[in-house]
């Protein structure tokens, strides 16, 4: 039988709990979230495993990442099936604060990324959300001090802003991308897919099917222009709304103009119905 989780909610705790799990100079990595586990975060704590003796998950909703439209209170919370789920991958530790543990009264810094941050891709969109999450990841990792965090590939613009946070301000901290998982159809699996309509489930994995054609065309020789035209061709027909569907450099994520341009990525966002997606994939 799996041992609980040592949960702890205030900084103090966290700190005499880290404290504990340090004591013969084990390695810690981070996999912080926003809670609602499924198996791609299940996928995420067995790769921090591998990469440390002991594995602290952070559950928190992080309100500074959420614009005043966006879905902050429908965000699903679902804390007793998280504990479960950890348990049962035996974590260590959980960190659990709320939203005045990590933004005190008289809260006054922000991080503001520049560079993967400012690529014209979900900040074309959602101009808050990098600022957010540099701020919440800055203080987790001032918080936890692993050795290593890790972060899904799913999420690519995000891995990139903090992989260049974490070597622009010497955190010391190792952040590895674990690659996406995805349901059988391909759809990647997402705390927000709960959102979908039965339809709008049968139609979600289109989007991946789209980036694999227009990934496959480029690999054949095809022209930039017209091998996206396909992707898109097949998103829109499908029924989304799509936010952008762009060739990127998988490091630095500026603009490619030719194949020859380094490794790249494809990266989407859509909207289908009340649910936003996005994916990405390498090329």
């Amino acid at each position: 039988m799996s041992r609980s989780p040592l949960i702890v909610r205030n900084v103090s705790a966290l700190r005499r709990a880290l404290d504990n799990l340090r004591s013969r100079k084990a390695s810690v990595a981070l996999v912080p979230t926003m809670g609602a586990l499924h198996a791609g975060h299940v996928s995420l704590v067995r790769l921090a495993k591998r990469r440390a003796e002991k594995v602290v998950v952070s559950i928190f909703v992080n309100p500074t990442q959420f614009a005043p439209s966006e879905d902050f209170d429908a965000y699903p919370r679902t804390w007793k099936d998280d504990v479960a789920r950890l348990t049962a991958e035996s974590t260590d530790l959980i960190w659990h604060p709320d939203a005045r543990t990590m933004y005190p009264d008289g809260f006054a810094t922000r991080i503001v990324p520049e560079g993967p941050a400012t690529a014209g891709l979900e900040d074309r969109f959602r101009p808050h959300f990098f600022g957010g999450v540099a701020t919440v990841v800055a203080k987790l990792f001032a918080q936890v001090r692993p050795d290593v965090a890790i972060f899904g590939e799913k999420d690519f613009q995000q891995l990139r802003v903090v992989t260049r946070m974490a070597a622009d301000l010497d955190l010391g901290v190792r952040v590895v991308g674990a690659k996406t998982m995805r349901e059988r159809d391909g759809l990647a699996m997402s705390s927000r897919n709960v959102f979908l309509s039965a339809e709008e489930r049968r139609i979600a994995p289109e989007l991946h099917r789209a980036m694999k054609e227009s990934a496959a065309l480029l690999r054949k020789g095809a022209d930039i222009e017209t091998a996206m035209a396909v992707g898109a061709e097949i998103i829109t027909a499908s029924g989304f709304l799509l936010d952008y569907f762009e060739l990127r450099h998988a490091e630095t994520l500026a603009p490619v103009t030719s194949t020859s341009d380094g490794p790249m990525r494809i990266l989407a966002a859509a909207r289908l119905g009340k649910t936003r997606l996005i994916d990405n994939i390498g090329v």
